[in-house]
């Protein structure tokens, strides 16, 4: 089976793709293009899923870059594959060959471009990262390198979508206590459950950074397990592990 890519116009003509579980080499609850390289699947699997992808973004197997996520703000800023991967949630650089790569399985993949500086970024945004400010963190990276926000263009890729995702009120407090506007993100689920928008409240972040243009696929990761991992969805199954989709982007 070949590889599924979503793409974004705004994204162009920076090459990148928002890449589906179709098309891998690997089995099980990892069945399909699992690129985590943190999962409990076969390394030799993943290693192969990842050059496919290298291979798909037109660069070396090792100028597919990556970063050890832990739901932070920070940013690194690449000329070269680093030695070891850096633990940070994004990644930006102007240097045309390396692809920046990011993981999800219900969290937000990002990719930014600005095509008249000729700036590339990529975000991993789960709750936390958005809530903390790892996309505005990640625009200011890209500014450091030159970028103008105005010109920059960004999409958020398959996620976890308002209807699959339920939380109670400890984790709408948390967004009260940031900004009381946010309660726009929660409708009303069973009982003291609320439902969560995080897509919506990832465009509003970058949205009210002032970037040029942002947009959501519109793709929910829980509710199609044909195309996307989803850890939500392993936990409701119980299953013991989970894959994890990869977006990437270069110059």
């Amino acid at each position: 089976m070949t590889l599924e890519i979503i793409t974004a116009d705004a994204l162009t003509p920076a090459r990148h793709g928002f890449f589906t579980r179709r098309g891998g080499a690997s089995s099980g609850v990892f069945s399909g293009l699992n690129c985590g390289a943190g999962s409990s699947d076969q390394s030799d699997m993943v290693a192969i899923n990842r050059a496919r992808v290298a291979d798909a973004m037109n660069v070396a197997h090792d100028h597919l870059v990556s970063v050890h996520q832990f739901h932070s703000t920070d940013v690194v800023t690449l000329t070269e594959p680093p030695s070891e991967k850096p633990r940070a949630d994004a990644m930006v650089t102007a240097t045309p060959g390396l692809a920046l790569s990011v993981l999800s399985a219900d969290c937000q993949p990002v990719l930014f471009h600005d095509p008249k500086a000729g700036i590339v970024g990529a975000a991993h945004a789960g709750w936390r990262g958005a809530l903390d400010g790892i996309l505005e963190a990640t625009i200011k990276a890209m500014e450091g390198l030159g970028a103008n926000r105005e010109n920059i263009n960004a999409a958020i890729g398959p996620c976890i979508s308002q209807s699959a995702y339920e939380v109670g009120p400890d984790f709408l407090d948390e967004f009260l206590a940031d900004d009381h506007d946010n309660a726009r993100f929660f409708a009303n689920g069973a009982g003291d459950r609320m439902q969560f928008d995080l897509p919506a409240f990832g465009l509003h972040r970058l949205r009210r950074a002032g970037v040029g243009h942002a947009e959501w696929t519109r793709h929910c990761t829980y509710t199609d397990a044909d195309r996307f991992f989803s850890y939500r969805r392993s936990v409701h199954a119980k299953e013991a592990d989970y894959g994890r989709l990869i977006a990437a982007i270069s110059l």
